[in-house]
């Protein structure tokens, strides 16, 4: 007796995998970014539609929507979670080498550095150390000036916090100065902001640098 004949497939393995929608971020048009970046690879001769370059342009718009996710958020949210801390005079509290990544507004090509921060507590009001990292990448996380991105976190510590003092220093290398224009890749940039009494006060101010700076 003939036994049936079975017709074979090929099975893709993902889809034995249980089904997952794909969330977009709130306020970002993934299908409108991944239409530009299309007409950009266009536009310099590539072709889209080629084996290599078939996903390009939605990895292009998840990867805009993680980078400049800041745009999404308030730096409030962060520095409102305060706790009390017996501190003595003018006690600084320092957080040293926050790595952060931006993108440069001119170009939309990124720039990497490092964040130091100092403050001066208003009545023993402290933020957990993560907070400030946060803060950071909140302003740093959108199209930005690194003169900006400085006076952003300084300004946000001074008003959601409320200290009495804050010191920023920011270094940062640029993908712009780096691999087009100038082509400098040793040149970095440092950008300094000051409020309240570390900008009035000569002494305290130094001693926040000396610390900010201290290897």
């Amino acid at each position: 007796m003939a036994l049936p004949v079975v017709a074979l497939r090929e099975i893709n393995p993902d889809a034995l995998l249980p089904h997952r929608q794909e969330r977009t971020p709130a306020g970002v048009d993934l299908t409108r970014i991944e239409r530009a970046v299309r007409e950009i690879l266009i536009g310099v001769g590539e072709d889209p539609d080629r084996d290599g370059l078939l996903d390009t342009p939605r990895r292009v718009a998840k990867a805009y929507a993680e980078l400049l996710g800041g745009l999404r958020e308030n730096a409030a949210e962060h520095l409102s979670k305060v706790f009390e801390h017996q501190t003595s005079g003018d006690d600084l509290v320092v957080v040293r080498d926050i790595e952060f990544a931006s993108m440069c507004e001119h170009h939309l090509l990124p720039f990497v550095g490092k964040a130091q921060v100092a403050y001066l507590p208003e009545h023993g009001r402290v933020v957990g150390l993560s907070k400030i990292a946060r803060t950071v990448d909140v302003f740093a996380r959108r199209p930005q000036l690194q003169e900006r991105l400085t006076s952003q976190i300084a300004d946000a510590i001074t008003a959601h916090l409320g200290a009495r003092g804050v010191a920023v220093i920011v270094e940062g290398k640029h993908m712009c100065m780096s691999i087009r224009g100038a082509h400098k890749p040793a040149a970095d940039m440092l950008t300094t902001a000051f409020r309240g009494l570390l900008e009035r006060n000569a002494s305290l101010r130094d001693q926040a640098i000396g610390l900010l700076q201290h290897r």
